[in-house]
């Protein structure tokens, strides 16, 4: 097999094996969602994820709220242990 041809068959495999994987995790069962409200130094902004469990669902809300709250590692891990504002299970 020459090499152009090993490499176009390593290139579909990975498009395939890539492919594979976004299917398996797009259709993965039950999921949570959750929405969740962060106050944090006078600024507030709500945020929703999904995941497999209501506790990781929780704590990435939690974190992607944070990020757009705090600066730096010290903010991002005080607003985390914020209680939250409010919590929407969907």
């Amino acid at each position: 097999m020459n090499k152009k041809k090993r490499t176009i068959l390593l290139a579909v495999a990975f498009v395939a094996i890539f492919l594979a994987f976004v299917i398996s995790t797009t259709f993965q069962g039950d999921r949570v969602r959750v929405e969740v409200c962060m106050a944090f130094r006078g600024q507030s902004d709500c945020r929703t994820a999904s995941a497999r469990n209501r506790q990781e669902a929780l704590r990435t809300a939690v974190t992607n709220a944070c990020a757009q709250l705090a600066s730096g590692v010290t903010d991002s891990m005080q607003c985390e242990n914020t209680p939250p504002q409010s919590i929407n299970w969907r």
